[in-house]
């Protein structure tokens, strides 16, 4: 629920500044990009302050370089759908053709959205949020869910938890851990 605020939030930020970039002729992978940042600064606060709980098995510096990798990929995943939008308008359209130009460059930013959306959700849950073990074990029917000792092995065999652990290992001196 929080994250789906945070991101519907986050999303009424980006379209409203790209839409008003955009208005003043700007080319849309620039006003995206611009959007995209402006959008990512506040989805990074709130998600960090409501969404995702700081883990104890983890250095605050990895969340925020998983974080920023993730979304620096899903903005190049963003750049080449709104870019792919009006790729075959004419060179000039965002003058001649501005009406179309920003309803095409609409409906690629909503496509992705969408695809980034999914990105982000599923990165920042699987290595960012240490409850994902036990969520997905809630929805097995009651014979087929782990014992809690069984889920405690599988999350520290996990990925994430060792990536965890790894970061707390390397944090530089005088570093939050």
């Amino acid at each position: 629920m929080k994250f789906g605020i945070v991101g519907v939030i986050a999303f009424i930020i980006d379209y409203g500044l790209m839409n008003i970039l955009l208005m003043f002729h700007m080319h849309n992978v620039l006003a995206t990009s611009i959007s995209f940042f402006v959008s990512l600064i506040f989805n990074y606060l709130a998600s960090m302050k409501f969404v995702f709980k700081h883990r104890p098995d983890m250095a605050r510096w990895m969340e925020i370089a998983i974080f920023f990798v993730s979304s620096l990929i899903g903005w190049v995943m963003n750049e080449v759908i709104v870019w792919i939008s009006t790729s075959w308008m004419p060179h000039d359209s965002m003058y001649s053709m501005h009406a179309q130009y920003i309803l095409w460059t609409n409906i690629g930013k909503l496509f992705a959205t969408a695809v980034v959306m999914v990105w982000n959700f599923v990165i920042r849950k699987w290595l960012l949020d240490d409850t994902h073990t036990n969520a997905m074990n809630r929805l097995k029917s009651a014979e087929n869910r782990l014992t809690p000792e069984q889920l405690e092995a599988k999350w520290e065999r996990s990925f994430s938890h060792r990536l965890g652990l790894w970061s707390l290992a390397h944090t530089p001196k005088g570093w939050p851990k």
